[in-house]
């Protein structure tokens, strides 16, 4: 091996074409709801993909290995978790790829090319800041809206997408409303939603959607998506989405 691990951090095996994540026991670790996201995308060949908040790079590292994709760079805030996703990347040789780079979403736009990507994806922070104790947590500051708000994810997506590209993201039902407003305020338009529940019979608890930028008014609810069946175990479904091998389009 060609990394150098800390001592709490640990390897994964992502169980698809080989893939591994270095992750750290004492941080936040990805969750289903990034798999889901990443399965979720089309991904034409040659395309070029931002992540927004990548964390580890979970998200990049599944699209480089179910896509064709030309290039994928994660923007990461948090400099030791930007570190561990760059060290992922090199792990799985996706270095020609895949980039991450240490940066603020906000100020994205002056660092890479306005107008010109064919997808951005995000697995923002689903919570407000209310009653955080402490802000510097790396847990906290990856499920709360410390660093970025939603605004600023959806304002930073539109500004790097092309005319038409698309634009992925996981979120919770009880953001909708803020995420219908905001996507329009900024010509995204919501065209595919997928609710995501616990198991049936329970309310979803997440939610994909797919916006295209400049795109008309019409939205497509899918079927509802289960993760667990009544014994705990994943649903047939959840199973065959972690072992998709390709979410490319030609």
């Amino acid at each position: 091996m060609d990394v150098i691990l800390k001592d709490t951090e640990r390897i994964d095996d992502l169980q698809i074409k080989g893939l591994r994540i270095i992750q750290d026991k004492e941080g936040f670790c990805f969750g289903i709801d990034a798999v889901l996201l990443a399965n979720f995308t089309k991904i034409k060949n040659n395309s070029k993909v931002v992540d927004l908040g990548t964390g580890t790079g979970i998200i990049p590292i599944l699209i480089a290995g179910k896509s064709k994709a030309k290039e994928i760079i994660g923007v990461e805030i948090q400099r030791e978790v930007a570190d561990m996703a760059k060290k992922s990347v090199k792990l799985n040789k996706l270095e020609d790829r895949v980039k991450i780079i240490n940066e603020d979403i906000k100020n994205i736009e002056n660092i890479l090319p306005v107008n010109t990507f064919h997808v951005v994806t995000s697995n923002p922070p689903y919570m407000h800041t209310d009653g955080i104790k402490n802000i510097n947590d790396k847990k906290a500051i990856s499920r709360h809206e410390i660093m970025c708000n939603l605004e600023d994810v959806i304002k930073s997506a539109s500004r790097l997408l092309m005319h038409h590209g698309k634009f992925y993201m996981v979120h919770r039902p009880i953001r909708l409303a803020d995420i219908m407003t905001l996507s329009r305020k900024y010509k995204l338009e919501p065209k595919i939603i997928q609710f995501i529940h616990p198991k049936v019979g329970k309310a979803p608890n997440l939610m994909l959607i797919q916006f295209t930028k400049a795109g008309k008014p019409e939205l497509k609810v899918l079927e509802p998506l289960y993760v667990y069946k009544e014994n705990g175990e994943y649903t047939d479904k959840i199973k065959e989405i972690y072992a998709k091998e390709d979410i490319g389009e030609i």
